[in-house]
């Protein structure tokens, strides 16, 4: 059962948050280029819809945990909060901005918001990175 959860997990953490991740990255050039043009309402409509379905990752990663007895190890806990951290990053702050700028109003507008948006996708990322590179490393294990 554990070897199933823990391929379900990682399918829906690349088939999920994948998309979010190259979405989300490409929307501030795209919008900066082609205002106006459909690309980007299109990149936008992708980081909401598979925002909602990377919910999966966080209860499929728990199932496995408790599968195979880890949710108490310190790795977990760490890939917990930068997963929670990421989400409301996302949520909070990259999805709006990038509302913002389709938009033209709100507080992510003008010249700055672009490179702006740009930066907090990248933190967005590089907390993915860093939650992969704990699930594969798992600190204190024999692997």
């Amino acid at each position: 059962m554990k070897t199933f959860l823990l391929s379900l997990h990682v399918v829906a953490a690349i088939l999920a948050v994948g998309p979010v991740a190259v979405a989300a990255s490409m929307f501030p050039a795209f919008q900066r280029r082609e205002a106006g043009s459909p690309g980007p309402a299109l990149l936008h409509r992708i980081c909401r819809v598979y925002a909602a379905v990377s919910l999966a990752v966080p209860v499929l990663g728990f199932a496995t945990g408790a599968t195979m007895g880890v949710l108490g190890d310190p790795w977990v806990g760490a890939s917990i909060a930068l997963t929670a951290l990421a989400a409301v990053l996302l949520v909070l702050a990259v999805l709006p901005g990038q509302e913002y700028a389709l938009t033209g109003e709100g507080p992510a507008t003008g010249a700055w918001a672009a490179p702006r948006l740009g930066m907090l996708t990248g933190v967005f990322n590089l907390l993915w990175v860093a939650v992969t590179v704990l699930m594969i490393a798992r600190p204190g294990s024999s692997a």
